[in-house]
């Protein structure tokens, strides 16, 4: 995947257009979560790692969060926040205070920030596919060495979640996420699918497969139902990985979580 040149930090065009700006606290712990389980090693070796949250919406509440949970697996980590928006830029500087949470004016183009991980939540949904594409290969031009996007999509109340991981070669795995005590069926989750997969959703398509797939794992686990939805999405999980290339184990199924190597999604 071609990348874009890089610009000085301070120097970038704000590149993209506001998001609606809703958001609500604890919205994004669960790809937080995911995010210090799976690619803690690589903010705890990063030289100096730097975490762009990229559009935070109307209040920088997820982004404080995140910094704060960063926090935990690694002191030194900077966080900054990006909105295209300036007055929402100017709003959250007063919760700015620790020196290793800043926010800036800043789209795709990461304020010219060279970052270990981007996470881009809710941002794209509201662009055409192609444009969609081209956003992942801005950002993806500016990650450091070894460096992360995490693209994706939730719900209003960060109960649903689907998010597609990157490094410099492209799309590399898809996650899905949720609270198990308000899904019925997997299906439900397609409704959160990012940009990159969710008109692809049809019959013929490998990501239709894999829901499809996945509800009648769903389906056939339904014994375990009597131990709780939990054992259920862990058994559905354990079916589904006999035929599809699941890269989780048990311990992040019974966090409500799939995930699945993306090559398995493409096109042919």
């Amino acid at each position: 995947m071609a990348k874009v040149p890089r610009l000085a930090a301070g120097r970038a065009r704000a590149l993209g257009v506001p998001t609606r700006g809703t958001t609500a606290p604890n919205r994004l712990r669960r790809v937080d979560r995911w995010l210090l389980a799976t690619h803690g090693n690589l903010l705890r070796r990063a030289e100096n790692p730097l975490v762009v949250d990229l559009g935070y919406g109307s209040a920088p509440v997820t982004t404080v969060e995140l910094a704060t949970r960063l926090r935990g697996v690694r002191a030194g980590i900077r966080v900054v926040g990006l909105e295209i928006d300036p007055e929402r830029v100017a709003a959250a500087q007063p919760s700015a205070d620790p020196p290793w949470l800043e926010f800036r004016r800043g789209g795709f183009e990461c304020a010219g920030l060279r970052a270990t991980v981007i996470r881009a939540l809710n941002v794209l949904r509201q662009y055409p596919e192609e444009a969609a594409f081209q956003a992942w290969q801005q950002m993806l031009g500016q990650l450091a060495p070894g460096g992360l996007l995490v693209e994706g999509t939730c719900d209003e109340l960060g109960r649903i979640g689907c998010w597609v991981t990157l490094d410099a070669t492209g799309p590399r795995t898809l996650t899905l996420a949720a609270r198990l005590s308000t899904v019925d069926h997997p299906a439900t989750l397609a409704e959160r699918l990012p940009k990159a997969l969710i008109h692809r959703n049809i019959p013929g398509q490998p990501i239709h497969a894999l829901i499809a797939d996945f509800d009648a794992a769903w389906q056939a686990s339904a014994p375990m139902a009597t131990y709780g939805a939990r054992q259920r999405w862990v058994a559905a999980c354990q079916r589904l990985a006999t035929g599809w290339p699941v890269l989780d184990r048990p311990d992040r199924w019974r966090r409500g979580e799939l995930t699945v190597a993306y090559d398995a999604l493409k096109t042919t």
